[in-house]
């Protein structure tokens, strides 16, 4: 258990001051052990690091699977849209993902190329999942579009812009509003007028 102690204090001081910010002498503080203690349990702060931003990669994984799970191929629209609510919901309320979201985009020098690594792997996981979706929706003439992929990269544009705004923007409602316009165009573009 103390391990998950540790990486909750650990979550909570990266995500506030980022991994150059974060010292493992308040981490320690926070659960209340000595900084050499962390040792028992992790190889140091990278280990910490890297195991934090894993925990939150599968609860953003599970959160979009859990809500893949549930759909059919009848209402794309409502689907698709719900999404990316989902999306903003999903980084503006868990304090998992708003770091998994600021450290996807901004890594710590030393381990760009770990952290690309497993935002590449959630990216094409879950780009997967869709094209799986787009590939249903456009077979049972649900939707129109060239094809599965390029609906899917399509899409995960839109997804991107909403988590630029995310990561950049400090308005809660510019989130909403970049999500209105896109999802209007794009839905207008694959829909059955």
């Amino acid at each position: 258990m103390k391990s998950d102690e540790i990486k909750e204090a650990a979550l909570k001081y990266f995500t506030i001051h980022g991994y150059e910010g974060a010292s493992l002498s308040q981490i320690a503080d926070e659960v209340g052990m000595k900084k050499q203690s962390i040792y028992a349990h992790f190889k140091g702060k990278d280990d910490l690091f890297m195991q934090v931003l894993r925990d939150a990669k599968e609860t953003e994984l599970s959160s979009k699977l859990d809500y893949f799970s549930e759909l059919d191929a009848q209402h794309p629209e409502k689907d698709l849209y719900g999404f990316l609510k989902l999306t903003i919901d999903l980084f503006q309320k868990n304090e998992q993902l708003k770091f998994w979201l600021r450290m996807s985009f901004f890594p710590p020098a030393h381990l760009v190329k770990d952290v690309s690594e497993e935002v590449m792997d959630i990216e094409n996981k879950v780009q997967a999942i869709l094209e799986n979706k787009f590939k249903e929706w456009l077979e049972a003439d649900a939707i129109v579009g060239m094809n599965a992929k390029s609906v899917t990269l399509a899409f995960t544009g839109v997804v991107d812009t909403i988590l630029i705004e995310l990561v950049y923007g400090n308005d809660e409602q510019r989130p909403k509003d970049k999500l209105e316009a896109c999802w209007s165009v794009f839905w207008r573009g694959i829909s059955h007028h």
